[in-house]
């Protein structure tokens, strides 16, 4: 598995960074992508079989989707609002709507709601990062983090790893694993201050490094308590050795708006 990991990421890196370096439309329609298949991911893994006939609102919810993502890219947090309180509009009338015969869909409307806010808005905040100054440095500051983080808590967890950490949402999960994934954080932290983010201070890097990495292990656990809810081992198999689209950016969903919140409002 660890082989498979390595080569599927070695070959990723470089495409990921041209797509990071281009920005505008080419960041986008990266971002986009994933965010459209980690979506269907989720719904792969919330929705029950007889769930998944009624499809009208997951079909929303890719629509609301793209529209999510292009007000970000557009940096008008309005629209962004607006396209929510449509998806919930809309998703109410049709939950009313098929109530009669079919009382699955409030349930469906729930995890629906959900989705969105967990997958495409979460991820939006890459893209009003990226957009925003500095753009390119915070985007590579916290993929650094939040993948280094990643990978020292596997590793550090498979080999060191004696206390489980929270054995009902995860059995493999160790709090010497977390140790070493907020170790990475500020190592690594620290390493992309220096390279693409000179004027943050060391304090700076310090408290970023930290939150933004307890924010991807909140995120991992958050997606390991869906899929285990579900009896489901990965969201997906289109990455060989990481599993879905969603298990490979499930830590970064929860870290982009965190790394968004300290960059705006905090520093």
């Amino acid at each position: 598995m660890y082989l498979k990991r390595w080569i599927t990421g070695l070959i990723a890196l470089p495409f990921l960074f041209f797509f990071i370096y281009r920005g505008g439309m080419w960041f986008f329609l990266l971002v986009a992508a994933a965010a459209e298949l980690g979506l269907w991911e989720y719904f792969r893994i919330v929705l029950k079989q007889e769930e998944k006939i009624f499809s009208a609102l997951p079909l929303l919810g890719f629509l609301a989707t793209g529209g999510l993502l292009w007000a970000a890219f557009k940096g008008t947090p309005d629209l962004m609002a607006a396209v929510l309180a449509f998806n919930l509009i809309a998703g109410g009338l049709l939950t009313v709507l098929q109530f009669g015969t079919l009382p699955e869909t409030l349930k469906i409307l729930a995890k629906q709601i959900l989705g969105i806010a967990y997958v495409p808005l979460f991820i939006s905040f890459l893209v009003l990062t990226r957009n925003g100054s500095d753009g390119m440095g915070w985007i590579f500051f916290l993929l650094f983090i939040v993948f280094a983080g990643d990978t020292s808590a596997l590793y550090v967890g498979s080999f060191y790893g004696r206390h489980k950490l929270s054995p009902a949402v995860s059995p493999g999960k160790t709090i010497e694993g977390s140790l070493g994934g907020l170790t990475a954080n500020l190592i690594f932290g620290a390493l992309a201050k220096a390279l693409f983010l000179p004027g943050l201070t060391w304090p700076q890097t310090l408290l970023c490094s930290l939150l933004i990495g307890a924010a991807g292990q909140a995120g991992d656990l958050f997606e390991s308590m869906l899929k285990r809810a579900s009896k489901v081992k990965d969201s997906g198999t289109l990455l060989p050795g990481h599993g879905g689209i969603l298990d490979r950016i499930d830590a970064l969903l929860f870290a982009a708006p965190v790394a968004y919140f300290l960059k705006v409002f905090i520093l």
